[in-house]
């Protein structure tokens, strides 16, 4: 075989992290966009949100055409259009900014559009590390990618201002174009994909048993894009996992671009201040992922997920409703440690409810969580406007507290639909080498 579990592991893990840093560039430029071209609010709510948009929306198909086409190549196609994107955004400031930039609304949509693919890449790597690594391994595996992968806002947040004030606007984004770039080029090269894809086609099927001998996975892949998602979404417990996802990553997306103004304007920060703040519970909730996701490999975590809610739940309730600045920043730790944790279980429960189609269900899983993201700030800003008042930005939380009540419920059914199913159960206390399909 070609290729390596650990090599495919960071190679994924870098690729998603460059993908992601793209992303990070675009939003911090909106604003003087906003001003430049006299956007409406409305104009500059879908400017600043459109990454997030195509980045949840994309890894639906992407993540499913792992099931036929391997990781390398959707993950490649998916950084390339993303270096696309960086690409022109640089040219434009580098020809049009700022005296030059009327009319150009709708290239600059384009290009966020572009730029959102990096974001994309995360289902890809899921289901890329998913058929390298064993059912028994996945959830070390799928954390440390996942949460080293999402440590890149947090950490572009706090060095991309310093850049800027070193070299300057033009030369820090040249520089992020270039890690992007070099990024990309170093994926391509060295990553392959899994024993089950290199193995195809040959003269007689492999069963999965000696796929793991051959250093691959015991999952193997059950058909085509398509198929694939369809499996994956006849499978109930892919849509409970959906919601999961919706409110611990989604949430977790929300929280970073709202803590910015929550600690500015409830608290009077320093907009510096706000923005270290937000990074700081951006690193907390990614990097909880590598231990959560380890850990999830060798102790029960039957009740981890209401556990991981009741943080999530408790942490935003005291952001809504306290007044003292050191208690609710302990509340923002608590809920990047729910969501974080949350995020890593929701993938290692993935292969063991959905194994016949792991490519469609982290595509669904993926895409309409990600989509969070994109739904949860209007609904918090609508509380905001709603209640009022000088501490309207922290009121603003209830609405996302209010969408976390309807999770316990949910965690009881998925329980309930999972001793339908169950089989034998490993260390974690999931069922193993479970058919997808309805309860019998």
């Amino acid at each position: 075989m070609r290729g390596t579990r650990s090599q495919a592991l960071w190679l994924a893990t870098l690729g998603f992290f460059g993908g992601f840093a793209g992303v990070s560039i675009f939003g911090p430029m909106v604003p003087k966009f906003s001003q430049l071209l006299a956007l409406g609010p409305f104009e500059a709510g879908v400017l600043a949100a459109i990454p997030s948009l195509t980045g949840s929306l994309l890894r639906i198909p992407f993540g499913a055409a792992v099931e036929r086409l391997g990781g390398r190549r959707p993950f490649l196609a998916l950084l390339g259009l993303a270096n696309a994107g960086v690409l022109g955004l640089l040219l434009l400031l580098a020809t049009a900014y700022p005296a030059h930039m009327a009319g150009t609304y709708w290239l600059l949509l384009a290009l966020g559009a572009l730029i959102g693919c990096g974001i994309a890449t995360f289902s890809v790597g899921i289901a890329q590390v998913s058929y390298w690594f064993p059912k028994r391994d996945q959830g070390g595996a799928l954390g440390t990618y996942a949460g080293l992968g999402n440590t890149s806002p947090g950490a572009s947040t706090l060095v991309l201002p310093i850049v800027v004030g070193s070299i300057g606007m033009l030369g820090a984004y040249a520089i992020w174009f270039a890690v992007l770039l070099a990024v990309t080029i170093v994926y391509g090269l060295l990553v392959r994909d899994a024993p089950w894809f290199q193995l195809r086609g040959g003269p007689q099927p492999v069963d999965s048993a000696r796929l793991v001998d051959l250093g691959g996975s015991d999952l193997v892949p059950g058909g085509g894009a398509i198929d694939g998602l369809r499996r994956a979404a006849a499978v109930p417990g892919t849509w409970a996992l959906v919601f999961f996802y919706f409110l611990s990553f989604g949430g977790f997306l929300a929280f970073t671009s709202w803590l910015p103004t929550f600690w500015h304007e409830m608290y009077g920060s320093d907009l510096r201040s706000a923005g270290v703040l937000a990074a700081a519970f951006a690193l907390i909730s990614a990097l909880v992922r590598v231990p959560g996701g380890l850990l999830s490999d060798r102790l029960s975590i039957r009740h981890a997920l209401s556990l991981n809610f009741v943080l999530m739940l408790a942490g935003t309730l005291v952001l809504a409703l306290s007044g003292s600045f050191w208690l609710s920043l302990g509340a923002t730790i608590a809920v990047a440690l729910g969501m974080g944790l949350q995020n890593a279980i929701v993938f290692k429960l993935l292969p063991s409810y959905v194994p016949g189609a792991v490519g469609g269900a982290s595509g669904w899983i993926g895409g309409l969580g990600a989509l969070g993201g994109f739904v949860i700030p209007p609904l918090m800003g609508v509380g905001t406007g709603l209640l009022g008042g000088p501490e309207a930005y922290a009121r603003g939380f209830l609405p996302f507290a209010a969408l976390i009540v309807p999770a316990f419920p949910v965690v009881w059914w998925l329980e309930r639909w999972s001793v339908g199913r169950r089989q034998p159960t490993g260390v974690s206390g999931l069922p193993v080498d479970r058919p997808a399909g309805p309860p019998t």
